[in-house]
């Protein structure tokens, strides 16, 4: 492993709760059911789905998906892109954005 590589899985390792992993795994469910349920009122809900949400949203729900089920990548790259930190971040945003 690459010495930016374990800096990376060092900044990641507060994350590295089962807790945190269930509200992950949680958290992108419940924005799938709700996109699958009734797509308009969910979009209605959040502002609706435009360039900047929409795509967002995919990435934090696969990068909620991986961090949760324990996937660790070995690569620092890939797991800047699949970082904890941006997914629920973004997850939590839309939870709240939904709620209220």
């Amino acid at each position: 492993m690459s010495k930016l590589a374990e800096q990376v899985t060092k900044l990641h390792e507060p994350m590295d709760k089962t807790l945190l992993r269930v509200l992950s795994l949680v958290l992108g469910f419940y924005h799938v059911v709700m996109v699958m349920w009734d797509p308009h009122a969910y979009a209605e809900a959040i502002g609706g789905f435009n360039m900047v949400i929409a795509p967002l949203m995919i990435w934090a729900i696969c990068s909620s998906m991986v961090f949760g089920v324990g996937f660790k990548p070995r690569k620092w790259y890939w797991q800047c892109l699949f970082s904890p930190y941006f997914s629920l971040s973004i997850l939590i945003y839309l939870t709240v954005l939904r709620l209220v």
